[in-house]
């Protein structure tokens, strides 16, 4: 736990992204199986360890320590898993806390999974009982699977990949086949073993990415141009009767979609965008078919169990883009106008209900394509991707190849209404702002909630104005004076039912701090209402 703990602790505190690459990597050389492999599977995302729940933390904490000043030192510290390795108890029956280093991850993850549900409370007391703040920090991080060290599953894995002088692409290519402690992946990792084998399995290959196009130019003689629906990007995979859908990051979501899994029957590797159908307003018909706005796909993603009734309300298809796949062929390899036409040869095998195929968009220059994209107000679309003609599919983001073309932001001055602290290293700041505009009545209702967008120094600026300017507080939030007007960009904006502004923003970030502005020339609701697609 020891060896974890430091890791973590290094990790926390570390902003290079190659010292954390080494961090990572140096601690997978040194450290046996299986803990190794559990680290690596707590750094992906991938550990799950259902006995023990946030709320079930919160609650044994609350029979150490005096309720009240755990939630206000958790307010303070931004992390209940920091904040009670810190609260709890340094002596047990009167003896001082002694961490002999003998407890590994590995052990403690056994114990608690094994516990059950009723039993694992009081595990997880008696392994705090017996270690450090810094290790009952890194328990406290495993048992809920929710690290916050600032490092993603790429990253692990190409820490992984750097360490033992492997390809990450290959080692994305069979990690949705394996499970932890990953003993095959560390046999090849080490060459005492072969690669591990993704046939006969849904794996997950990694996307293509666009680079932002900015001010550049290209021509229509070497790219393509589509549209770029507001859904998210997935993959559907499907091998010996199994099928799955992953997200962008390699998350299996086929559980939250069941039908368009079920709906994929077909043998190959197919990228797309999940969409939600739509005929009402804030849906899109001109550019290939009806796809309601990402507010309506919201309301599915990250449900582990989707009703019936929830399906039909929103019902889940996918606009396709690309194959990677055709059965057991890789296509990868072929030019983007030859995937194309292979892609176009495979629809009629798809459930039409389902799938449906991007459309090309038809202009004569860039100019034409300019004056397209302009006018691109739909609720579905983002914008413009360019892809050239003659790209090979290659995973990450490769300079020339493919260019994402967003559509200009919205804008509109709103009121600062709320603020709350942030998490992990803004614990200390009040960083996540709640703004509004004016209804009709002379009121102002919430019309967002954003929490990037500024820089460091304007944070601080922020912090302090809030501080300066507060007139009540809820717990960690604070209720401002209603005086500072922020310039909010957002992508788009649609009618919502669960806000009382009847209003909510895709993507709202604060692109100025309006000191020039009276709060009395803020935006009107009527004004946003004008702006929804």
């Amino acid at each position: 736990m020891r060896a974890f703990s430091q890791l973590l602790d290094d990790l926390v505190y570390t902003r290079s992204r190659n010292t954390k690459l080494k961090l990572i990597g140096d601690y997978l050389k040194e450290t046996p199986d299986p803990d190794r492999g559990i680290a690596l599977a707590a750094l992906t995302g991938s550990l799950s360890i259902p006995t023990i729940k946030g709320a079930a933390i919160r609650a044994i904490a609350e029979e150490w320590v005096d309720p009240v000043l755990l939630h206000m030192s958790r307010d303070y510290v931004g992390d209940m898993a920091e904040t009670v390795s810190l609260l709890w108890p340094t002596a047990v029956d009167g003896e001082p806390t002694i961490d002999d280093g003998t407890l590994s991850i590995s052990a403690a993850v056994d114990r608690l999974a094994g516990a059950g549900r009723l039993n694992a409370p009081a595990v997880l007391v008696e392994m705090l009982d017996h270690l450090d703040v810094a290790g009952r920090f890194a328990l406290l991080k495993l048992a809920t699977g929710n690290l916050r060290v600032g490092i993603s599953a790429r990253l692990a894995k190409q820490a992984l990949a750097n360490a033992f002088g492997l390809d990450v692409d290959a080692v994305e290519e069979v990690w949705h086949g394996l499970s932890p402690p990953y003993p095959e992946l560390f046999y090849w990792a080490e060459g005492r073993g072969p690669q591990p084998t993704s046939r006969d399995v849904p794996v997950f290959r990694p996307f293509m990415l666009a680079h932002p196009l900015d001010d550049a130019r290209v021509s229509l003689d070497d790219y393509a141009a589509e549209w770029k629906w507001d859904g998210i990007r997935v993959q559907l995979v499907r091998t010996a009767g199994q099928t799955r859908l992953y997200s962008r990051t390699g998350d299996d979501i086929s559980g939250s979609f069941p039908e368009v899994a079920a709906a994929f029957d077909s043998d190959g590797v197919l990228d797309g965008e999940l969409l939600v159908r739509g005929t009402d307003q804030g849906s899109t018909e001109l550019h290939g078919g009806a796809a309601a706005s990402f507010n309506a796909l919201q309301q599915r993603l990250g449900r582990k169990a989707v009703s019936a009734k929830m399906q039909a309300q929103y019902p889940a298809f996918v606009r396709l883009y690309d194959i990677l796949f055709d059965g057991d062929e890789d296509l990868r390899a072929l030019p983007w106008t030859d995937r194309r036409s292979r892609l176009e040869a495979f629809m009629p095998r798809l459930n039409p209900e389902r799938f449906d195929l991007s459309r090309l968009i038809e202009a004569g220059d860039f100019d034409e394509l300019s004056d397209i994209r302009s006018g691109a107000r739909d609720a579905a679309i983002e914008g413009v991707m360019l892809k050239r003609r003659d790209s090979l599919y290659v995973p990450g983001r490769r300079t020339g190849l493919w260019y994402k073309w967003k559509r200009d932001p919205l804008t509109a001055d709103c009121v600062l209404m709320y603020a709350q602290r942030g998490s992990g290293k803004r614990s200390s700041f009040y960083s996540d702002f709640t703004f509004g505009c004016w209804g009709e009545d002379g009121l102002l209702l919430p019309v967002g909630k954003a929490y990037f967008g500024f820089t460091d120094e304007e944070l601080k600026w922020l912090d302090r104005w809030v501080r300066n300017h507060s007139v009540e507080r809820f717990g960690p939030v604070r209720e401002v004076d209603k005086s500072l007007v922020l310039e909010v960009a957002f992508d788009s904006v649609h009618s919502s039912s669960r806000h009382k502004s009847g209003l909510a923003m895709r993507f709202p970030r604060i692109s100025r701090i309006r000191t020039d502005k009276p709060a009395a020339e803020a935006d009107q609701i009527a004004t946003l209402q004008s702006m929804i697609s």
